[in-house]
């Protein structure tokens, strides 16, 4: 496979987790005008929105080990290109935490206690929601995200708004469940933080790779048993040397 998808999706992932982990760990309670939960979750959606047209063309940017399992489960990504996609999800992921780090930890009010953006369940959830509530919200929710992936890049749908839909599907998203679990859909992304936290962030992770997982295969299985597309691949477009 052409190395530069993987690259592509390295730096897309990149900018999802600094983009969004960084305005919940930076900008969310910065004093009189923290931009709180509505502004991280327009962040994370503006990182994909943006993203799908900077990369899209190169990678298909799914920048979510979650989301490529899932198109592969809807047929739309060749299932032998799953496992390198997902390591450069995840490369790119930890990079951007430990840049996020390196700017973060420059202000003496800086403390890993604080979360740094990791995902939790129980007495780590933003709103102390159950391991089975939060078990349901990242299933339920990731398989959604698939259903809005699969459906906008589908050939039938309107040319050139899927980054849009996908983009403000996963604000509203995060609308839902920044409470719950602070919202994961993205092993890749709860992955970065949670090296860094440490403790119970690792011990959590668990959650936060099956249950999207599991998620984004349902969503991408169902979508393509509604409305199946064989030729419709989200890979880029082939490079021509």
């Amino acid at each position: 496979m052409d190395f530069r998808k993987l690259v592509a999706e390295a730096i897309g992932t990149f900018w999802l987790t600094f983009g969004g982990c960084g305005s919940a760990v930076i900008a969310a309670g910065f004093p009189q005008v923290g931009i709180g939960l509505l502004g991280v979750s327009f962040a994370f959606g503006l990182t994909v929105l943006t993203m799908a047209y900077a990369i899209g063309h190169v990678s298909g940017c799914h920048l979510n080990p979650a989301v490529t399992v899932g198109l592969a489960a809807g047929r739309r990504f060749p299932p032998g290109q799953v496992v390198p996609y997902i390591v450069a999800q995840v490369i790119g992921a930890v990079i951007a935490s430990a840049v996020l780090y390196a700017i973060a930890s420059g202000t003496a009010d800086f403390s890993l206690a604080k979360g740094f953006a990791a995902n939790g369940y129980g007495d780590h959830s933003p709103g102390k929601y159950s391991l089975v509530a939060c078990l349901i919200a990242e299933v339920v929710l990731t398989m959604m995200f698939l259903f809005i992936i699969m459906g906008s890049t589908h050939g039938k749908a309107p040319a050139g708004f899927a980054p849009i839909a996908i983009g403000f599907g996963l604000t509203l998203i995060h609308l839902i469940s920044i409470p719950v679990t602070n919202t994961s859909v993205n092993p890749a992304r709860s992955t970065g933080p949670a090296l860094f936290v440490g403790d119970w962030a690792l011990a959590q992770l668990w959650l936060f790779w099956v249950a999207p997982l599991i998620g984004g295969a349902i969503g991408g299985a169902l979508y393509h048993w509604l409305s199946p597309e064989p030729s419709g691949e989200v890979t880029g477009v082939p490079s021509r040397r």
